[in-house]
């Protein structure tokens, strides 16, 4: 078997995630937040409309991750991204995180919205 190392150019991939973080480019980011390619952005949940809408302009598909587990996304929300033009996927965090990344290795104009996949210890 050949193996190729993935190249992501100048875009930086989810390296890893934890209770109540997102890793990317070797820095922790405390969720919910947001990963645009060269950007990163505190998000405030599925209420933080306008974090979102911006993105119409700039990707192609938003994937949001909700947590753990896969769940829905409130109707108007969906139903206010997609009239401003943007692709949503709804998934589980840790599958919107794979697939974010294998769309960013391929040259994608991607965006993910990430809940946390449990809470961070106190």
């Amino acid at each position: 078997m050949k193996l190729t190392e993935i190249d992501f150019g100048a875009a930086q991939p989810i390296e890893g995630y934890g209770p109540g973080f997102f890793r990317l480019g070797g820095v922790v980011h405390p969720a919910p937040v947001l990963f645009v390619p060269g950007q990163v952005v505190t998000w405030g949940g599925f209420d933080d409309i306008d974090a979102l809408l911006p993105l119409a302009d700039q990707v192609d598909v938003l994937f949001i991750g909700t947590g753990r587990d896969i769940g829905h996304i409130p109707a108007d929300l969906r139903q206010t991204l997609e009239a401003a033009g943007l692709g949503v996927e709804v998934m589980s965090s840790p599958a919107a995180c794979r697939t974010y990344n294998v769309l960013l290795s391929e040259g994608r104009r991607v965006a993910i919205a990430l809940l946390p996949v449990g809470e961070a210890e106190a």
